[in-house]
């Protein structure tokens, strides 16, 4: 079958980053059949008027919605989709030009119902902004899960950029309520009905993500606050590395009162990790100090946020 594409992507008071965004599909190099299907999830600020802008260039679909969260809002994109393949992406990434040509070449090699790919910081993002990559990218963060080779049936897409086929969305009814870690749930449901999914390295985008601390802070508290919601759910997807963050915070309390009383060589071993940070940023960030430094603030706040979410889930919200 040929596939047609359609371009998913729900936004949420964000016009800029749609002009942004359709600015690099319409630099796309891909030169088969595609759509955008924007979904204005309850905006006040609406994207309407960048959209006009490209009209005559893209072929778009535009809805405007109440508000829903997310997931919601892509379901009902790709209920109005007319592609057969849906491709779905959060409205903060900006796309390389030849991104759909690989995913195109990718999945024409080897088929998958469903796919991922990984994020990287455009060199125009802001210091925090890349400091927020490196955090969520960074083996010595969280082991380099995100983008990379994992086999085929294995991988778990993320929302921010990831594939879906018409047949598999129909089969699973797409995304669940959950406002975090939908797309892990989707990925879940797509392997008990038998789909495959797989990791496409070469189809990254560049990845805003959040501007603030305080943003970022929310944002890895859900994703932990997720993650025994999934693990009731999906009993055999636990894993004892799911706690690390939440011990490694209260390590940093238990280190930080020792210190405190005069035993300092239980910080000393969280001043050798924050030091291994500072030098494995400096060589990807290219020795910007600003990023380097930020990466550590967004390291420990990415650790405080996820371990304080995985706590209050797992111990307060047990019975839910």
């Amino acid at each position: 079958m040929q596939r047609t594409y359609s371009i998913i992507i729900p936004v949420y008071n964000r016009p800029q980053e749609m002009d942004e965004l359709l600015t690099s599909i319409l630099a796309q190099d891909y030169r088969g059949v595609f759509e955008v299907c924007v979904i204005e999830d309850g905006s006040v600020l609406k994207s309407n008027d960048i959209l006009d802008k490209f009209k005559k260039e893209l072929t778009i679909q535009y809805f405007d919605t109440e508000n829903t969260g997310p997931g919601a809002s892509r379901n009902f994109g790709m209920k109005q989709a007319k592609g057969n393949y849906f491709i779905i992406l959060d409205s903060d990434v900006i796309l390389p030009k030849n991104y759909l040509s690989i995913i195109d070449k990718k999945l024409e090699l080897n088929f998958t119902d469903a796919f991922g790919g990984p994020d990287a910081a455009h060199p125009n993002f802001t210091p925090l902004q890349k400091a927020i990559n490196y955090s969520m990218t960074s083996f010595l963060t969280t082991g380099g899960i995100r983008g990379k080779k994992n086999g085929v049936g294995t991988f778990q897409p993320r929302s921010f950029n990831m594939g879906l086929s018409k047949i598999a969305f129909e089969k699973t009814k797409g995304f669940s309520n959950m406002r975090a870690g939908e797309d892990i749930d989707l990925t879940f449901r797509l392997w008990e009905e038998g789909f495959k999914t797989q990791l496409i390295e070469e189809a990254f985008v560049y990845h805003k993500r959040r501007n603030s601390i305080a943003g970022f802070f929310k944002q890895t508290f859900a994703f932990g606050a997720a993650r025994p919601i999934l693990n009731r759910k999906y009993p055999a997807s636990s894993k004892i590395t799911y706690w690390f963050p939440s011990l490694f915070i209260l390590g940093f309390d238990i280190a930080l009162l020792s210190f405190l009383l005069g035993y300092h060589r239980p910080i000393l071993l969280y001043f050798f990790y924050f030091s291994l940070i500072f030098i494995d940023s400096s060589f990807r960030n290219y020795f910007n100090l600003k990023v380097v430094f930020l990466s550590i603030i967004t390291s420990f706040t990415q650790f405080l946020g996820y371990g304080l979410g995985f706590l209050e889930s797992q111990l307060f919200k047990n019975k839910k």
